[in-house]
């Protein structure tokens, strides 16, 4: 099924009032490859604007620098917002950076790794952007955690602030610092901050 949608500034909902199998979102994505697209738990499609400048700008600093220390570390992979996740919950979505152990990659086969990834990534980072709500970014947060994300970043550029969550912990937020340490499976890993806080 292919949409045509108005000029978005904020995310729309598509409810096809059915369940939405794995093969029928990857069939839609496919039809509609110029839509950001992820699928909740409840079967909804979810449509986001494209991202503006700046929201581009801090998500691609992110995941860069997950990238560059992924490849030393060696543990794992690093992906970025193109990369989509099958949750246990069914929902189907996309963090703006990722990393998953090696031994989870290599549970699954080599044709199963060129399709969306059904498993969960051990870390995930999400960058809010000026057309995200809050409650719906807090609820996305905590169903990485749900199923089975260690540890989790929301970065607001704009406040210069970092939540941090972790299973069965309330999110930790932390204000104006200059840079976030990975901990459990990212251990090692360091996000300088100033070049996100600082934007465009």
């Amino acid at each position: 099924m292919q949409v045509a949608l108005p000029e978005l500034d904020a995310p729309a909902i598509l409810n096809l009032n059915r369940e939405v199998s794995v093969e029928e979102f990857e069939e839609f994505c496919a039809a509609n490859p110029s839509l950001r697209v992820e699928l909740t738990a409840n079967g909804e499609i979810s449509i986001m604007p494209p991202a503006g400048g700046e929201s581009s700008f801090r998500s691609l600093g992110v995941s860069a620098r997950l990238f560059t220390w992924a490849l030393t570390d060696q543990r794992g992979k690093a992906f970025d917002s193109s990369a989509a996740f099958v949750l246990a919950s069914g929902a189907i979505l996309s963090p703006d950076a990722a990393w998953v152990a090696n031994e989870k990659l290599q549970s699954l086969t080599p044709a199963q790794r060129r399709r969306f990834l059904r498993l969960t990534p051990d870390f995930v980072v999400e960058v809010v952007s000026p057309s995200d709500r809050f409650a719906d970014t807090e609820k996305k947060m905590q169903e990485w955690i749900a199923n089975g994300v260690a540890l989790a970043w929301l970065i607001d550029g704009d406040a210069r602030a970092v939540s941090i969550y972790r299973p069965n912990l309330p999110p930790e937020i932390r204000k104006g610092v200059l840079s976030v340490s990975g901990e459990g499976p990212v251990a090692g890993f360091t996000l300088d901050l100033a070049d996100i806080w600082a934007g465009l």
